[in-house]
């Protein structure tokens, strides 16, 4: 079996392989949260992300939110939400949020946001009153907090940690090397130093995300597996990379269903507690498994 990414290479507008293929969402669960989220315009990454398991997901009582607004300060190569100047911080956002989750009746909430380097908190302060909310209004629903690096700064950090989310998630994204090219603003080491405070803080569950197609080589990979692992992460996804625009970062290879088994053998095999490795993983896939 070749495994190495880089043969993969893609020419110029190469139709997708059969693997990305996604079916339409269906069922009776799907289509009862789809009306309720456009019955009272609820905002979730699901749909405005056009995520390709939001069927798979909402069947399960999974539904990701994002907080913050959709204006981020940072200017990422791969990421579709708009770069610029963020509007004002809506303070009633996080009685919004735990609303629509009462409303959709989520077992299982993921939170993410925009990065906001404009605030002085760093939105440290919304991060923690959202879960805060959410707690009070849905006490049996569990939390995933996938959370921006906030520069690493463990003030802000600790606001997240104060209010015990059941996993706590930074994706690193992509290997060292591609880092200043895919994240632009971001840091390997610095990300990699926040996972590792979550976990000397006290937080029991912590996880990660890697996408695969932006050029880089297999041992790149892996290495950043062990890294992962040596900051005591307990939970990876891998999945493929897919370009939102013309304007962002063009995918190098589609990796194959091989390659991506691969993967999840080795991290298995370093020990991470779940590794969740396909082309159609993306961060909140199949997450209410990670809580235990």
């Amino acid at each position: 079996m070749n495994t190495d990414t880089t043969s993969n290479i893609l020419p110029e507008r190469q139709a997708k392989p059969k693997w990305l293929r996604v079916k339409l969402p269906t069922g009776k669960k799907y289509t009862e949260l789809r009306g309720l989220v456009d019955k009272y315009s609820l905002n979730t990454i699901c749909t405005s992300g056009s995520c390709p398991n939001m069927g798979e997901c909402w069947g399960e009582g999974t539904a990701t939110f994002m907080i913050l607004g959709n204006i981020c300060t940072r200017s990422c190569g791969f990421c579709g939400v708009k770069t610029g100047r963020p509007e004002t911080v809506d303070w009633d956002e996080p009685e919004k949020v735990a609303r629509s989750i009462k409303i959709m009746s989520i077992k299982h909430a993921v939170l993410t946001s925009v990065d906001r380097d404009d605030l002085k908190d760093m939105g440290s302060i919304m991060w923690s009153e959202t879960v805060k909310a959410v707690r009070r209004m849905n006490p049996n629903t569990t939390l995933e907090t996938l959370i921006p690096d906030f520069q690493g700064i463990h003030n802000h950090i600790d606001r997240i940690i104060d209010v015990a989310p059941e996993v706590v998630s930074h994706n690193i994204e992509t290997v060292r090397r591609l880092t200043r090219e895919v994240r632009i603003q971001a840091q390997y080491d610095r990300s990699m130093g926040v996972l590792k405070y979550l976990k000397q803080q006290g937080q029991r569950r912590t996880k990660s995300g890697i996408m695969l197609g932006l050029g880089e080589k297999r041992e790149e990979v892996i290495q950043t597996l062990h890294d992962l692992k040596a900051n005591d992460v307990d939970v990876v996804t891998i999945g493929q990379y897919l370009q939102p625009s013309k304007k962002h970062l063009p995918v190098k290879q589609f990796i194959t269903p091989d390659q991506f088994k691969e993967y999840e053998e080795i991290g298995l095999d370093l020990g991470f507690r779940h590794v969740e490795s396909s082309a159609l993983v993306r961060s909140s896939y199949k997450a209410q498994k990670h809580i235990n």
